[in-house]
């Protein structure tokens, strides 16, 4: 019983939220990693390369990042610090009250001390799912058409599975290629994060969809 009651429970927000959550976090350590490396100095300006030597500053353009704090090794201990924060936050605890919330705060924070770009715009976008988490969708049960609805419904999983892959391809799968088999392709790592961008996007509105047709569905098996 409790196991079907978990499985009952589960929402496309909170997958979306938990996963691409972690996923962001384990991206703001891999930064904050590089910036530990370059040692107790300044930044020459408030955006720099995490990481100045090895495959990921050769083969990767050097991982960007920003901070506003005027020290490499604090800012990486920094960015460490709030990256585990946000992939505890996202694997534990999301699905509390304002969980997408606090994960919106977290991802903003890792931003800011040195976590990256494209991390912290992962994490911004899975919490936008996470504030969706038992929602009661008004405004889109209300504007979203039920056909629509349907159909939006039908193509989530799918296109959860391309962004989970697309995902784990950006965050793990380039420090592998880099590292084990020395890819040099910045680009393919760009266009990836651009590719992230646009089906995460798609992912969270069809995850609504998901979500709305789930809870009508359960509505109809209680009578």
């Amino acid at each position: 019983m409790e196991g079907q009651n978990r499985f009952s429970t589960f929402s496309a927000a909170s997958g979306i939220a938990s996963i691409f959550g972690a996923l962001a976090g384990v991206g703001g350590l891999i930064h904050g990693i590089g910036e530990t490396l370059q040692g107790n100095v300044a930044p020459s300006e408030i955006t720099f390369n995490s990481w100045t030597v090895g495959p990921i500053a050769t083969n990767m353009g050097g991982e960007p990042a920003m901070t506003i704090v005027p020290n490499l090794f604090v800012t990486g201990i920094l960015a460490i610090l709030v990256s585990l924060a946000v992939i505890f936050w996202s694997i534990v605890f999301v699905q509390r009250k304002n969980g997408g919330l606090i994960l919106l705060l977290l991802s903003i924070a890792m931003l800011l001390v040195g976590g990256g770009f494209a991390p912290p715009i992962i994490g911004i976008l899975a919490s936008m799912a996470g504030l969706g988490i038992n929602s009661p969708y008004h405004w889109w049960r209300a504007h979203l058409p039920v056909n629509v609805r349907q159909v939006l419904a039908q193509l989530w999983p799918w296109i959860f599975a391309i962004c989970v892959i697309n995902g784990v391809f950006l965050v793990v799968g380039s420090i592998i290629l880099v590292y084990a088999f020395r890819l040099n392709n910045p680009d393919l790592f760009v266009n990836s994060f651009l590719f992230a961008i646009v089906s995460l996007l798609l992912c969270v509105l069809t995850g609504v969809a998901y979500d709305l047709q789930n809870r009508n569905g359960r509505r109809g098996a209680l009578g």
